[in-house]
C-alpha cells in the first residue's frame, strides 16, 4: 500500500494513531481525524494498516479491514486480547509471576517462595515453570507471548537487560537473561529494578497527576524508584534511587556492616534482614520478614522498638531525597509497609522535621495501593509501552524508504 506523506498533530504515523486507541478507548475515523489533524484518506490508510496487523479491532460486526471505498463509520478499539504479556516480580525471598493482556492488565498471577541467592539458573528455571503454568491455565502458547518483563532486587543495566554487581544476587552479575528466555520465546524482554517497576505501577494507576514521585520498597532490603517529569529516572547508568545504601554518618567500625560491604548504610539498620539480625540477637525465634511483621503486629516490644527506629532511619534518608527531588507523592510498599503504624510514625517525623518547608508543603506520604501486585502491574505497563512505542509500530508497518 502506498502511503500519503502528511504532517498531523501527532506525526501522522500509524504508531501515533495506535497510541490514541491505547489511551482513549473506542474511536471513530472522524474522531481520529479530529484529534490528529490528518486527512480522511490518511486516517483510512492508518486504520487499515492497524486492522490488518491485528492491533485494533472494529467494534461493529461489519467493520473489517481492506473494505476500500465505502468504509462503514463504525468505531475501533485497541486489540488488547491480541496476545499476552508475561511478567515476574523477583524479590529476595519470593517471586510473583503474572499473565497480562496487551493493555497491561493482570489476568492471572502466581506467587512462589524463592531465594534470589540461589542463582540465576535456579531462579529463572522457576520463573519458566510459572510462565508455563500461566499459559496452560489461560489456554495460550509461547507463540501468543508478545513480550516478557522481569524485575530484580539489584542494580540493572536496563538497555542490556543484565544485573550489574548486585550485593546479594550471587552469580547474577552480567548473566544473559535475554538469552535464557530466547530459547523458548521469540519476543522482547525487559529487565527492571524492583522498586522502579513498583514506582511505575503506582504512578500510572493511582498517581498520574504527580509529576514527581518516589517509591520506597521496604522488604528484605530497602530500595527506591523515582518518577521525575512523568518519566522513570534511572540516572546515567541505571543506579539512581539506591536509597538503601545511603550512608548515614561516618563509616566507622561501630556502624553496622551492610551486605554491600560498607558500614552505616540505611539498609544495615532498617532493612528487613538487619531487623531480623537484631531480633535474633535479642533472643527471638524469627527467620523471615513475615515473622518479623507478625512480631510487630502482636506488639512484641523488641520488634516494635526496632520498627520505630527503622522508621526514623528511613525518614532521615528520605528527607534528603525530598529536599533533592521535591516529590509530590512518596509511596511506601513492600512487606514491612504492613507495619504501617510503627514505621510510618518515625518516618513522617523525620521527613517533615528535616526537609525544607517548601518541599513538604504539598507532600503526600502514602502506603502502596497496589500492594503485592505493584511490581507486576508496573512491569506489564512498561512492557506494553515498549512494545507499542510509535517508532516500533511505524518500523513494523510502514515500508522502508
Amino acid at each position: 500500500m502506498t502511503l500519503t506523506s502528511t504532517t498531523g498533530l501527532l506525526g501522522a504515523g500509524p504508531g501515533e494513531v495506535l497510541g490514541l486507541f491505547r489511551a482513549g478507548g473506542a474511536l471513530t475515523r472522524a474522531e481520529v481525524m479530529d484529534r490528529t489533524g490528518l486527512s480522511r484518506s490518511t486516517v483510512n490508510q492508518r486504520i487499515d494498516l492497524l486492522l490488518e496487523a491485528g492491533l485494533i479491532v472494529g467494534r461493529d460486526p461489519d467493520v473489517q479491514p481492506g473494505r476500500g471505498r465505502g468504509r462503514p463509520a463504525g468505531s475501533f478499539a485497541f486489540h488488547g486480547e491480541g496476545g499476552v504479556l508475561l511478567v515476574c516480580d523477583i524479590g529476595a525471598t519470593a517471586m510473583r509471576a503474572a499473565l497480562c493482556d496487551l493493555t497491561g492488565a493482570v489476568r492471572l498471577d502466581i506467587p512462589l517462595a524463592s531465594a534470589v541467592t540461589d542463582g540465576p539458573e535456579a531462579v529463572l528455571t522457576r520463573v519458566e515453570g510459572l510462565f508455563a503454568e500461566l499459559l496452560q491455565r489461560s489456554e495460550h502458547s509461547p507463540d501468543d507471548v508478545a513480550g516478557i518483563a522481569l524485575s530484580v532486587p539489584g542494580p540493572v543495566d536496563h538497555e542490556q537487560a543484565t544485573v550489574v554487581s548486585p550485593p546479594i544476587m550471587t552469580g547474577w552479575d552480567r548473566f544473559d537473561v535475554r538469552g535464557w528466555f530466547a530459547r523458548t520465546y521469540a519476543c522482547p524482554l525487559l529487565l527492571e529494578k524492583d522498586a522502579t517497576a513498583m514506582a511505575w505501577g503506582e504512578y500510572r494507576t493511582h498517581h498520574p497527576e504527580a509529576d514527581t514521585m518516589v517509591m520506597v520498597k521496604l522488604g528484605t532490603g530497602v530500595g527506591s524508584g523515582i518518577i521525575a517529569g512523568g518519566r522513570i529516572h534511572r540516572g546515567a547508568d541505571g543506579a539512581a534511587g539506591d536509597i538503601g545504601h545511603t550512608q548515614l554518618g561516618v563509616d566507622n567500625d561501630d556502624a553496622p556492616l551492610c551486605r554491600c560491604g560498607n558500614r552505616g548504610c540505611v539498609e544495615a539498620s532498617a532493612g528487613g534482614w538487619a531487623m531480623l539480625r537484631d531480633l535474633k540477637a535479642a533472643g527471638r525465634e524469627v527467620e523471615t520478614v513475615d515473622d518479623l511483621v507478625e512480631r510487630i503486629r502482636v506488639a512484641d516490644p523488641e520488634a516494635v522498638a526496632l520498627a520505630r527506629a527503622a522508621g526514623r532511619t528511613l525518614g532521615i534518608a528520605l528527607s534528603e531525597a525530598v529536599n533533592l527531588l521535591n516529590p509530590r507523592v512518596v509511596v511506601i510498599g513492600g512487606q514491612l509497609a504492613e507495619a504501617e503504624e510503627q514505621i510510618f510514625a518515625g518516618l513522617r517525623e523525620m521527613v517533615y522535621s528535616r526537609s525544607l518547608p517548601l518541599a513538604t508543603r504539598r507532600l503526600e506520604l502514602q502506603r502502596s495501593r497496589l500492594d503485592v501486585r505493584a511490581g507486576s502491574v508496573g512491569l506489564a505497563l512498561l512492557l506494553a509501552d515498549h512494545i507499542f512505542a510509535p517508532h516500533r509500530i511505524d518500523a513494523r508497518l510502514l515500508p522502508s524508504p
